[in-house]
């Protein structure tokens, strides 16, 4: 053999020596291999273990943790549903309380309105009686009690509810009784005295055609022609507008209270219920 290959001949034989040689070193390396597998599984099996002890425990106080806090907010909302209940109780009890309190409101308002139109109504009258004053003074004068003294005549005006409403007929015989009879206002100064009189007690409420008093003055022996129970032909009338128009058998005449006396009368049934006017000559001496 050449050199080389001695020396590649040298070489194979320390390789097969090395593979060779020594069968207890390569068992002893197994084992230690396996061992160390050994060991590790051991370890692996322990932490594996301790984990799902671990995560056992976690999940467990987690579920804990959770049913405590379901229940916790279960009762905030029972609570909060109890306050917005009693709320609701409150508020519904306060709005009644508003609603009762604008109906006394509306109806004092109401009372108020009421008095204060009677305290008009009882102005007025006050007025009234203050204007007819004189007249009554004059009257115990030279009238009858009850009669006012006015143009120089004495008249009696039922104004009073109490007195009951009579036909044209009867409203004459009860002057007559009297001593008097319906009354003849035959001149300006008597329509306007005796309207602004009978317009100062007339209470706003009644009906017109109930408001009249009969007056001394009829057409019943010829249509259209008016005389006065003194026999004169009347001359001067102090008709509303449109009147007199006979349109059922009127054939008495009776004065309102307007707030024009130059459209005072009216022609009426005789047999109408109204109040009247008196008249009767006065007396001069004390």
């Amino acid at each position: 053999f050449s050199t080389d290959d001695q020396t590649l001949c040298l070489n194979q034989e320390k390789v097969l020596s090395a593979s060779v040689v020594r069968p207890e070193s390569r068992m002893n390396r197994y084992k230690l291999v396996a061992g160390g597998l050994a060991v590790l599984a051991v370890i692996l099996l322990a932490i594996d273990i301790g984990l799902g002890v671990y995560y056992s425990k976690l999940t467990s106080g987690q579920i804990t943790d959770i049913n405590g806090e379901i229940l916790r907010l279960q009762g905030v909302y029972k609570s909060a549903v109890q306050s917005r209940d009693d709320t609701r109780r409150e508020l519904e009890k306060e709005l009644a309380e508003i609603a009762q309190t604008k109906w006394e409101l509306e109806h004092q308002k109401k009372r108020n309105r009421d008095y204060e139109k009677q305290v008009d109504k009882l102005q007025v009258e006050i007025s009234a009686l203050k204007s007819h004053l004189p007249l009554i003074k004059e009257g115990c004068r030279h009238c009858l009690p009850g009669w006012s003294f006015i143009q120089s005549t004495c008249f009696y005006i039922p104004f009073s509810d109490t007195v009951a409403r009579r036909s044209w007929l009867q409203a004459r015989q009860f002057c007559t009784n009297q001593g008097g009879d319906l009354a003849v206002i035959d001149s300006l100064e008597k329509t306007v005295a005796l309207t602004n009189l009978i317009s100062s007690y007339h209470d706003s409420t009644r009906a017109m055609h109930l408001s009249g008093f009969w007056i001394g003055l009829r057409d019943v022996e010829e249509e259209g022609t008016w005389k006065w129970l003194n026999g004169r032909r009347l001359t001067e009338g102090y008709w509303n507008d449109g009147e007199p128009n006979n349109q059922n058998n009127e054939d008495c005449a009776a004065t309102y209270p307007r707030a024009n006396p130059f459209k005072a009368w009216n022609d009426a049934p005789c047999s109408y219920n109204l109040k009247w006017i008196c008249e009767m000559v006065p007396r001069y001496s004390d």
